[in-house]
């Protein structure tokens, strides 16, 4: 651009640095509680100012994508905005979409026999005491068999009663700390559906 005399020249400033992640919402549309509707939910996010929000499913995932790189700051900065926005106190995981991709890329399930359950807990924060695999609950039917920082993998086991347990709250007592599961196959389709791959 050629400035004329008197006059600033003016240039275009260069799109900030993109960070994607994946917010797990803990507990929303749960047996009727902290009801959010999905395009509710990713209008919030957008008028919040963040970039390329996708949902998927109802169980409160959301992809995202945003120049902050505080991950603890981001958190609570959305639990702030849902609790405006829809008057639930709702905990919120944040991961970036980087580090879920490697997850899946290295499948600690591997090695689990056909007909098990393969669950996925994120952590609100890294545990004060290190649990180590192999860690399980005989009356639940659950085995932890890999443990990344915050994401720990569990298998669960048809019962007695014909059922599968979900492990949501045996995880947090076992860690200390607040936790949101979900099936292995949710990550997986997460990660195939919305990585950068995946785009056209």
């Amino acid at each position: 651009m050629i400035s004329r005399p008197g006059r600033p020249c003016h240039f275009n400033a260069p799109m900030p640095k993109q960070n994607k992640y994946v917010a797990f919402l803990r507990g929303i549309n749960v047996g009727g509680n902290k009801l959010i509707k999905m395009e509710a939910l990713a209008a919030v996010f957008t008028r919040a100012g963040f970039r390329n929000v996708k949902t998927y499913i109802a169980s409160g995932n959301v992809i995202f994508s945003t120049p902050a790189s505080n991950v603890d700051a981001l958190a609570k900065r959305i639990e702030k905005l849902l609790l405006t926005s829809f008057g639930h106190e709702v905990s919120v995981l944040l991961f970036p979409f980087a580090e879920l991709q490697a997850i899946v890329d290295t499948n600690p399930f591997k090695r689990t026999k056909r007909g098990d359950v393969m669950l996925f807990s994120v952590l609100l924060r890294a545990p004060s005491t290190r649990a180590k695999p192999p860690l399980e609950s005989k009356t639940e039917k659950f085995k932890v068999v890999a443990i990344h920082d915050r994401a720990v993998f569990i298998v669960a086991r048809r019962k007695r009663t014909g059922w599968f347990g979900f492990p949501n709250n045996w995880v947090e007592k076992e860690f200390g700390v607040t936790a949101s599961t979900r099936n292995w196959s949710t990550l997986q389709k997460i990660v195939t559906a919305f990585s950068d791959k995946s785009a056209p």
